[in-house]
């Protein structure tokens, strides 16, 4: 019983090792640009801050359907044409993607740098750990019965 814990720790810590790494190469800005990786909670207050963001979902159409983040884009990292459809987005504004839970989304980073993207910002742990900020959706909802 002890071997398959410590296996289970080992593949764990090795993950987080590696997941630190690849965050630290991967979330280094050229001079000029952001890319930074943000918890679900910055998040919520970035896209508040700033509503000119362009909110990228690189998850699959089926995963989308099932619950998005508000006015998200849906572009699958799987898609053939990734990059002219992410492509045709403004460089200049900035830009938050997310997937489920982070790794498909690190992937859609290293390629909007190579797009010329001045401003990455990037979920975390992805969807699964969005919390909708209840008091923005809750003035929200009240707005949109107010019109």
């Amino acid at each position: 019983m002890l071997w398959p814990l410590l296996s289970l720790v080992i593949v764990i810590a090795a993950w987080y090792l590696f997941e630190g790494f690849w965050d630290r190469q991967l979330f280094s800005a050229a001079q000029g640009r952001v890319c930074v990786n943000l918890s679900a909670d910055e998040a919520n207050a970035w896209l508040r801050e700033h509503p000119e963001t362009q909110v990228l979902d690189v998850r699959s159409v089926g995963e989308f359907s099932g619950g998005a983040l508000p006015r998200a884009l849906n572009v699958s990292i799987g898609d053939a044409a990734f990059d002219s459809k992410v492509g045709a987005l403004d460089k200049t504004k900035p830009v938050l993607v997310y997937c489920a839970g982070g790794f498909r989304s690190r992937k859609a980073v290293a390629k909007l740098k190579e797009l010329g993207f001045k401003n990455i910002q990037h979920i975390h742990r992805g969807y699964m750990s969005w919390k909708p900020d209840a008091q923005h959706d809750q003035d929200m909802s009240a707005s949109r019965r107010n019109q």
